[in-house]
């Protein structure tokens, strides 16, 4: 690992106040969204297997270029987010709305599979899971997540039903928080780019163990980037092999935890029906607040998520290998699943 400077500047180095409220929304026009719609129709009736969508499924000759600057300009050169706001789901099937998401996300970047079933196309619901439970992912619960990054470069996600209450977007910047471990606490800050244990959770490959090995934070070629999910670094001490948590690791932890507590620091976002956010993992960690869901099966909350793999993505150090089975830009990310088995449920399953 090459030494990070004290200081890593540039715009994904934000705390909340540097940000104006709703800079980050980008509204679709009527054009826009009519363009969308039309290419998400025709997608859905072909009867084209959504899995395995790429660009030239899905043309977008007016708006397409606006949506690829956004993601290169914000997401991975800037902030490290933006949404996307206009479409309505409600006039869009529930293959429609898949087609549409699938077919924008192959403008941003190649599919990735986010699970051990080799599911490209994500649900993000409760399904009356609980996070005690070793197997399941914090995204099937109506549970908070915590501050965490997606095993991929950029995760999308696209909001179909915003819950009763709560389930707030929240997100800080990894950068402002190492830097301020750095001036306040810069042992601490150190403990962080060395390698420690997460829990796969259950989704481990033929072959791997069943946690991974990579630091926090990380410095290559340039870039910062890290990798974190508190919980599943916590629950892969049950595995044989693993070691508990150092003093030391458990101190650096819980001040990078209160630096992103710090309302100082991260900024909550609500979802409106329609909306995609797109957020770069390796400058920021995301959270999910819990929330209250509506009686009526129809109103739960209910968001589709994609993990993508741009090819301008920045270079990662091998390392990320490990977790990303490969650091190829345009091929990395998710989980290891032979590609015949990748498919697009339209329901969380």
């Amino acid at each position: 690992m090459t030494t990070a400077p004290a200081v890593i500047a540039g715009p994904a180095a934000w705390r909340a106040a540097d940000l104006t409220p709703g800079e980050w929304v980008h509204q679709l026009n009527a054009v826009e969204v009519a363009e969308i719609e039309t290419a998400a129709r025709a997608l859905a009736a072909s009867g084209e297997a959504l899995a395995s969508v790429v660009a030239a499924d899905f043309p977008l000759p007016g708006v397409g270029g606006r949506l690829r600057e956004v993601l290169l300009s914000e997401v991975l050169e800037g902030r490290g987010f933006a949404v996307i706001r206009g479409l309505d789901p409600a006039q869009l099937s529930r293959r429609e709305q898949a087609a549409a998401f699938l077919g924008l996300g192959a403008h941003w970047g190649a599919l990735r599979p986010q699970n051990a079933a080799g599911h490209v196309l994500g649900h993000v619901k409760d399904l009356g899971r609980s996070a005690d439970d070793p197997t399941a992912r914090l995204y099937q619960t109506h549970e908070r997540q915590t501050y965490h990054t997606d095993s991929c470069d950029v995760v999308g996600l696209m909001c179909l039903m915003p819950a009763k209450a709560g389930g707030r977007s929240s997100l800080v910047s990894s950068v402002a928080i190492h830097n301020e471990m750095a001036a306040r606490a810069p042992e601490l800050a150190a403990v962080l780019f060395e390698p420690i244990e997460t829990d796969r959770r259950g989704e481990a490959a033929a072959g791997e163990r069943g946690w991974f090995t990579i630091p926090v934070f990380n410095w290559h070629a340039g870039h910062f980037a890290g990798i974190y999910q508190r919980q599943y670094i916590e629950s892969a001490r049950r595995f044989e092999g693993v070691a508990p948590l150092s003093a030391a690791q458990t101190a650096a932890l819980d001040l990078l935890d209160a630096l992103a507590e710090d309302p100082a620091f991260h900024l909550e976002i609500d979802f409106q029906p329609g909306d995609i956010q797109l957020v770069n993992n390796h400058v920021l960690f995301h959270d999910r607040t819990a929330f209250e869901d509506w009686a009526e099966p129809a109103r739960r909350r209910h968001l589709l998520r994609l993990w993508l793999a741009p090819p301008e993505a920045q270079a990662l150090p091998v390392v990320f290998a490990e977790r990303f089975g490969s650091v190829t830009r345009g091929l990395r990310g998710g989980v290891t699943v032979p590609r015949e088995r990748w498919s697009a449920p339209l329901d969380a399953e």
